[in-house]
């Protein structure tokens, strides 16, 4: 009798219990609403450039494209040149050389190609400051070189508009309030968290879902299996057996559902607009 009165008084505790500890982290962490997009247009200093860029019977803008995988679209808008590419760290090299270009003013195949070596390198740089600057900031140690590169990828990617940088540092702040609130390890709840999208940066390389992805990496650079397997339950495919791997998704769930993280889609804002006429 007494077992089952414990059981009932802890099943009707539990809700409140854990809307407490959330609202209690949600309040604590106060980050920007908006997030930096993916830069996909270059504005041109004047509409002349438009003609050195692509040169001589298109040598330039063949070189250019030849040299940073980015297809490179020129048309009627004036001041501007789009950069179109899946990969948006090719995407952030062609930008860059372009800029560069520009200021320069010369602008030949032999110029492109070196302009594009040197931006290489430097998104290269930037890609893994952004790793160190988010685990610094977080204030976890310990995570191997690979992962925090792989990291800094995800500076230059967008879910629904969300930056996954921006994202995954917003949810480690909350993953260590409320890992510290239920008396589960911080400092996994935290790296797991930080690390729970890295499959993303990779994705179009190896193939399987990001999680997946994720939680292999952190097995192959020698990362712990509670890591690993919160890294890799943070959807609904693999059941969360760790204390860590449930605040990883719960977090993952307030950083994307709260007002303004994330694109609405068309879809979404006609079905609200119907439920809002209906009323």
């Amino acid at each position: 009798g007494l077992v089952n009165k414990l059981q009932h008084d802890t099943m009707e505790d539990a809700e409140e219990q854990a809307q407490a500890i959330i609202l209690t982290a949600m309040e604590r962490m106060a980050s920007e609403v908006t997030a930096e997009r993916t830069v996909t247009a270059v504005k041109l200093t004047d509409d002349e450039m438009k003609g050195r860029i692509i040169g001589k019977e298109g040598r330039n803008i063949q070189a250019l494209q030849r040299a940073t995988g980015v297809d490179i679209l020129v048309d009627d808008t004036p001041g501007m040149i789009i950069l179109s590419s899946f990969d948006p760290i090719r995407r952030q090299v062609a930008r860059l050389s372009l800029e560069t270009l520009m200021k320069d003013g010369r602008i030949h195949p032999g110029r492109i190609e070196e302009v594009v070596e040197k931006a290489s390198k430097q998104i290269e740089k930037e890609v893994v400051r952004a790793g160190e600057d988010a685990a610094r900031e977080v204030g976890v140690v310990g995570i191997p070189k690979d992962m925090l590169k792989l990291l800094g990828e995800l500076k230059y990617r967008t879910s629904y508009g969300q930056n996954v940088l921006m994202h995954s540092t917003e949810m480690a702040h909350m993953a260590g309030l409320i890992a510290e609130e239920i008396g589960a390890n911080v400092q996994t709840a935290k790296i797991a968290t930080l690390l729970h999208d890295v499959g993303k940066a990779v994705t179009h390389k190896i193939e399987g879902k990001h999680h997946h992805i994720g939680a292999e990496l952190a097995r192959k650079y020698g990362m712990s299996d509670e890591i690993a397997h919160a890294i890799e339950a943070h959807h609904d495919d693999i059941d969360a057996t760790t204390p860590e791997a449930v605040v990883v998704r719960i977090v993952d769930a307030i950083s994307a559902a709260r007002p303004g993280a994330r694109n609405i889609s068309a879809e979404n804002f006609i079905e609200r607009m119907r439920d809002l006429e209906n009323v």
